[in-house]
């Protein structure tokens, strides 16, 4: 039940810190890409903040010998990195680039109502059950 709290409380400042930051916002998220036209740096301070605020939180966490909610640590290795990977990345950051969104900011900002943001969730659910279908099942 701890876990679930915990889980519900991350959720929640996750969203927040991404309604604050403006992620939400395809245009601020393209400008930020944009270094030869439009540029926006705001984003880089909100990375900058983020890493500020979870480096210290992962250093300690990864002197434990477990996670506080968690039998063993689930962390990527160098044996991770394969084509399929590699491809989905790609295609993540180039989606990103086109429409300005991502899953997490298009999920918050999916309360708006915006047929844009429905459109972008109806396609991430099918990529994901296309996905699925393809590679998990068995």
């Amino acid at each position: 039940m701890m876990s679930l709290l915990l889980i519900l409380i991350s959720g929640i400042l996750f969203g927040a810190g991404i309604a604050l930051s403006g992620m939400g916002d395809p245009a601020k998220v393209q400008n930020f890409l944009d270094l030869a036209g439009q540029w926006d740096p705001s984003l880089a301070f909100v990375m900058g903040g983020g890493l500020l605020v979870t480096t210290p939180g992962f250093m300690w966490l990864l002197k434990r010998e477990r996670p506080l909610f968690a039998d063993v640590f689930s962390l990527p290795t160098k044996q991770d990195l394969d084509g399929k990977l590699l491809a989905g990345a790609a295609m993540f950051g180039v989606g990103w680039g086109l429409s300005g969104l991502c899953p997490a900011p298009a999920l918050v900002v999916l309360l708006s109502g915006g047929a844009m943001f429905l459109l972008f969730a109806a396609a991430m659910a099918a990529g994901m059950l296309m996905h699925y279908v393809v590679f998990e099942r068995e």
